[in-house]
């Protein structure tokens, strides 16, 4: 997958951008500390199991939240700890939400010049 692969809620930069919800990928170098940054950030409800379809859940029934644009920061670092299918997951979780949602999702993983080609090949690997 290359760039003009992304599905259209996904954006690879290295370039300043809006979210209405950032991340710092560097917090969130495992799946247990991503799921509490999400759970704080988005303000999730107290039944999010913190995992993956609960997450799902818990975005699908934004019901009254509106559109969602979520930056990750330092995404090079995003579950960076993990096996690469949790970043698989993450991706199919937002596509999900994409295609399934009420309300429309863009999700943003920026990262430093330096480090784009290791996200971009890690996210080709995850082949949303």
């Amino acid at each position: 997958m290359d760039a003009t692969d992304l599905p259209p809620w996904l954006e690879l930069t290295t370039e300043p951008a809006d979210g209405t919800v950032v991340v710092a990928g560097a917090a969130a170098r495992n799946s247990g500390d991503l799921f509490g940054l999400l759970a704080q950030a988005l303000d999730l409800p107290g039944w999010f199991g913190r995992n993956w379809d609960a997450l799902a859940d818990c975005l699908l029934d934004r019901d009254d939240a509106g559109p969602l644009a979520l930056r990750v920061d330092d995404a090079d670092q995003l579950l960076a700890d993990e096996p690469p299918a949790q970043l698989a997951t993450l991706l199919h979780v937002f596509d999900d939400v994409w295609s399934h949602g009420r309300h429309p999702v863009r999700v943003v993983l920026r990262a430093a010049p330096d480090r784009l080609p290791g996200l971009r090949r890690r996210v080709a690997t995850a082949s949303i």
